[in-house]
């Protein structure tokens, strides 16, 4: 069965596009090259500069650049929920191993 081949949303692309730049910053900011980055990522030059032009990289990639760049624990630490409103003020709750939406009648 063929695989039907879904278009990014935009709101995804824009996320893409905002995080490969600020990953480029960061990289100009610490005054590393391309190459070296990429080196300690793991990476070729071409992956990391796609994945700075926003055109879309594994997580696994994303991440090994943040590592090379020093700020992976800031990325990781943006998604934490208990640092929004709403995760602290549920924090106290003990949260369900899944979740199920109830059967309608």
């Amino acid at each position: 069965m063929a695989r039907m081949s879904r278009s990014t949303a935009p709101p995804v692309r824009r996320a893409q596009a905002r995080i490969g730049a600020d990953l480029a910053k960061w990289r100009r900011l610490r005054r590393l090259t391309a190459a070296e980055v990429a080196d300690r990522a793991g990476l070729s030059v071409s992956t990391l500069a796609r994945l700075e032009r926003g055109e879309g990289a594994s997580l696994e990639h994303t991440l090994a650049v943040a590592r090379a760049l020093g700020v992976l624990d800031a990325l990781a630490g943006s998604v934490d929920p208990y640092e929004t409103d709403l995760g602290r003020a549920r924090a106290d709750e003990v949260l369900p191993q899944r979740v199920r939406r109830s059967a309608q009648a």
